[in-house]
């Protein structure tokens, strides 16, 4: 139905704007938005200033059975290839209906953390032994009725993963589940496509340059011809990647992209982490962004990403969760300010007052906002007009944002703590999160607390 909205500040047009009406179409989109404008009688009054939803550019769903339990160590030294060891030993006992409960739990969080939309890099294809399920998509179809369930927008991007690593040609035994061909990652973006569902969308994506050959990427990106969605890929996260790619290819990540591939706006690195100037300014030329994942390349000790450069170069910049340890996107924004700040011994490395934003977090906000609608595949995105009707109001009332100015509530959410900071969030003019709860988040608990018992009993290693 459509329905008229009014908040009395909402972020539009990159600023603070007092009295804003906002009216939702038939379809879920946004009819006009109105600054300065008396509220009417057939409005609702938001409860409180209102931002945009914002997309979780990069999550792996499964990921989220695994967050906060890889916190210790027994070896003599941690790292990311550690890590990894361990987190596919959680890929290979998760099962369809599993990954539904786990995913919805997710999706529900990420609601209640800002995200209204989310790119899920999706790379367990198969059943539990490395064969093929006798509905190829099961797995994929489990993701998008989680997203169903909780009522999250979602671009589901179908990975191309074929081998273990630089200078080899098959997968790991604990990779068996991420196989594919690029036959079977078209089936499954043009799977999701034909299903016709409202906030349910499709792209592709390539694992890695570790994990796919040059021919394969090239059969891919003759595939998709003149599709316009995104297609992701992670790069140069670990230097000890980097250091490979220069073995087996001469180049670095980056550079052997630029060199080899038709980049063009379509192309998201995730991560980026080691990137040198002359690759940051060739990925600007061609028009491709990057989705950096503040909190996990954290948790992981993956290194610095170049945040000045980066943005100096123009390229979008999108934010992801990852690997879940952060569901919220202050979180993201918080930690990438705060990685710049130590390593530079500098505050507010992010704003720009040269260019009229001195600002850190409403700079950091904006790139989010459109790097991140581009790497879902969005036309419009925020609050503007046609734009699919998502928002976000936030919880003055949460301690941290007590008695904060409405010019400084942006700053204080994202650099004074978050918790309970959205008390609602509305995702295609549905009301979906509900006093910072979502409306079933009791369920989705329990059921998430039933699954994690069942993964770490008798299948846990």
């Amino acid at each position: 139905m459509s329905q008229t909205l009014w908040s009395p500040f909402a972020w539009v047009e990159g600023r603070w704007q007092p009295e804003v009406l906002l009216r939702v179409g038939f379809d879920g989109c946004f009819e006009e938005i109105r600054t300065r404008t008396p509220m009417t009688a057939d409005a609702t009054v938001l409860p409180g200033p209102v931002l945009p939803g914002m997309v979780d550019a990069h999550s792996h769903a499964f990921q989220r059975a695994y967050a906060g339990l890889a916190e210790r160590r027994s070896a003599a030294q941690d790292d990311f290839w550690s890590w990894r060891e361990r987190m596919y030993a959680v890929s290979l006992r998760i099962t369809s209906a599993e990954m539904r409960v786990v995913a919805a739990q997710l999706y529900a969080e990420l609601l209640q953390g800002g995200y209204t939309h989310v790119c899920e890099f999706h790379y367990l294809h198969r059943n539990e032994a490395g064969g093929h399920y006798a509905d190829p998509a099961e797995m994929t179809l489990a993701l998008v009725a989680a997203a169903q369930d909780v009522g999250i927008g979602l671009t589901l991007l179908p990975v191309l993963y074929e081998r273990g690593g630089f200078g080899e040609s098959v997968l790991r035994p604990g990779q068996r589940r991420f196989a594919s061909t690029v036959p079977e990652v078209l089936a499954l973006r043009d799977r999701v496509r034909a299903l016709g569902l409202p906030c349910i969308d499709a792209g592709t994506a390539v694992h890695s340059l570790r994990a796919a050959g040059l021919e394969s990427m090239r059969e891919l990106v003759a595939g998709l011809r003149d599709d316009p969605a995104p297609l992701h890929l992670h790069v140069a996260e670990q230097a000890g990647e980097v250091d490979d790619c220069l073995r087996d290819t001469g180049m670095r990540p980056l550079q052997w992209l630029c060199e080899h591939m038709p980049l063009d706006a379509r192309w998201f690195f995730v991560h980026a982490t080691h990137a040198e100037p002359a690759e940051i300014a060739a990925v600007a030329r061609r028009g491709a962004g990057v989705v950096v994942c503040p909190s996990t390349e954290a948790n992981l000790g993956d290194g610095f990403f170049n945040l000045p450069r980066w943005l100096a170069a123009g390229v979008p910049v999108a934010f992801g969760s990852d690997s879940q340890i952060g569901r919220d996107w202050p979180t993201e924004l918080r930690q990438l300010e705060y990685s710049q700040r130590l390593l530079r011994r500098e505050r507010n490395v992010a704003a720009a007052p040269a260019e009229g934003e001195d600002s850190t977090a409403a700079r950091l906000l904006q790139f989010g906002l459109k790097g991140g609608a581009a790497a879902a595949g969005q036309a419009r995105w925020g609050l503007v007009k046609g734009a699919r009707a998502d928002l976000l109001v936030v919880n003055t009332s949460a301690g941290a944002l007590a008695g904060i100015p409405a010019t400084h509530v942006l700053d204080a959410l994202v650099f004074s703590g978050n918790a309970a900071a959205f008390r609602e969030v509305w995702v295609a003019g549905q009301r979906h999160v509900v006093d910072g709860r979502h409306r079933a988040g009791a369920r989705l608990e329990r059921e998430f607390a039933s699954v994690m018992a069942s993964i770490w009993s008798a299948r846990a290693s």
